[in-house]
């Protein structure tokens, strides 16, 4: 009972201090929506950048009518806009309208002297270079088919008309075929679920801000020796193992406190899915912030001022945070930079809540559930060691 009342006081401290709320519950939702809406086209929810493609052509024939259509196609990602005149198509370039030029003239495709001319504007050569490859691909494969068809016909011209009809109904039966029938010449591997950028850094914010409870509970434990609070509670029939416990709960309990307002204000302001199962969320929840409690306690054993503290606090949470994933996605990381990352608290919990954002059984959360209480019972059974030394 005496453990609770400690903890309860310990909570309501933390949720009086501005800085404490502005730092641990308002700085996560901000740095979600900046990071999540800044790196959006690096993960899921994003798309390729769309390119419009300014187009021009005097009169036009069959080839650059089914040129301009087929870089049209939805599934380019360009959207085609065609000018009234070439001034017309320059001026769009000028003023940065669209993003590359086309220019196709008059006989382009039937006369192998008359050339495109594509302009993109500064920024958008990549671009440029993609739809030169395109249009010549097109080209080639036009040509190709026109000289085959060509060639045929000539040879059949010494046939009798009976047989050069059946050839011609043939050859373009079988041109009609080949150019409407759909097929795939690349297999694509099985699509995979991921999650948005907003998602992953949703996840990523509350591994890292619920860290920092490390470095406040360890604050928090010095600020009573220096005010003299906890030898005085030493005073009364309260027990070492009660101060200790009272400080454990009470660190975990304004960490449920952070994460449950967190969550909830991302849900309801950003949209972020937190995954069909909240119970999963809450499971490894627990055990991470089992876990953080723990770290709380060690910096209180091996810091000796809430300066010390502060300072270890911080580094500790931006090392453990970059190394865990919380900076950048861990699949940006070489590969021994993500087996490092294994060593991390948050990393484990980090991986989790993206798990359960795509879906994922229970059977997957009992490894890291376990990592996460093998984490925080070490961390409690080396410092209370010390701290009950020191306390004494």
């Amino acid at each position: 009972m005496k453990s609770l009342l400690i903890a309860v006081k310990d909570a309501k401290t933390h949720l009086k201090d501005r800085k404490a709320i502005l730092m641990m519950i308002l700085m996560p939702i901000l740095l979600t929506v900046i990071l999540g809406s800044a790196l959006k086209g690096m993960m899921g929810g994003g798309r390729m950048p769309e390119t419009i493609l300014g187009v021009y052509t005097p009169e036009g024939n069959a080839m650059t009518a089914s040129i301009v259509q087929t870089l049209g196609d939805d599934a380019l990602v360009i959207t085609v806009e065609q000018a009234k005149s070439e001034k017309q198509l320059m001026e769009w370039i000028e003023d940065r309208e669209v993003h590359i030029g086309l220019l196709l003239p008059d006989g382009w495709g039937i006369d192998a002297k008359e050339r495109a001319v594509i302009l993109p504007v500064s920024g958008q050569e990549t671009g440029a270079a993609i739809i030169r490859q395109l249009i010549e691909t097109y080209a080639q494969m036009s040509h190709a088919i026109t000289n085959s068809t060509i060639s045929i016909m000539t040879e059949a011209a010494v046939l009798s008309s009976k047989d050069r009809t059946a050839i011609q109904s043939e050859l373009a039966a079988s041109l009609e075929k080949v150019v409407n029938e759909q097929r795939n010449y690349v297999n694509e591997p099985p699509e995979e679920e991921s999650v948005s950028s907003m998602q992953y850094y949703a996840a990523a914010m509350a591994a890292m801000f619920l860290l920092f409870n490390a470095m406040a509970g360890g604050k928090s434990f010095h600020q009573e020796r220096r005010s003299e609070t906890l030898s005085r509670l030493l005073m009364t029939p309260t027990t070492v193992h009660s101060v200790l416990a009272g400080k454990f709960i009470g660190t975990i309990l304004f960490a449920w406190i952070q994460f449950l307002i967190f969550m909830v204000a991302t849900r309801f302001l950003l949209n972020v899915d937190w995954g069909s199962s909240i119970m999963q969320i809450l499971f490894i929840t627990f055990f991470y912030i089992f876990s953080v409690a723990g770290l709380a306690m060690v910096v209180a054993a091996f810091t000796s001022n809430e300066k010390m503290a502060d300072v270890v606090g911080t580094m500790g949470v931006q090392v453990l945070a970059l190394l865990g994933g919380s900076m950048l996605p861990l699949s940006l990381f070489p590969e021994i930079m993500r087996k490092m990352a294994m060593a991390t608290p948050n990393s484990w919990a980090l991986t989790s809540f993206t798990s359960i954002m795509t879906g994922t059984p229970w059977s997957t959360l009992w490894l890291p559930a376990m990592v996460l209480f093998g984490i925080g019972v070490t961390s409690i059974f080396i410092s209370s060691l010390r701290l009950r030394r020191r306390i004494a």
